[in-house]
């Protein structure tokens, strides 16, 4: 029975480092294109302009 609880304590720490993996993945090309000056302000105005559409897209949802 102790073994049962040494795994089952061990799942959220799989499921973070596993979070944190995923996310490193799928950030690293935008991270390689910050070191091109012309890609960098391409991909700044993206990224407010995405935020910028989810901000008013959220705001409009709530009625607000």
């Amino acid at each position: 029975m102790n073994n049962f609880w040494t795994n089952i304590l061990r799942y959220p720490r799989f499921f973070i480092s596993s979070l944190l993996g995923l996310i490193l993945v799928i950030l690293t090309p935008f991270r390689n294109l910050f070191k091109i000056p012309k890609l960098r302000i391409l991909l700044i105005i993206l990224i407010v302009t995405t935020f910028l559409s989810l901000y008013f897209v959220i705001l409009n949802m709530t009625g607000m």
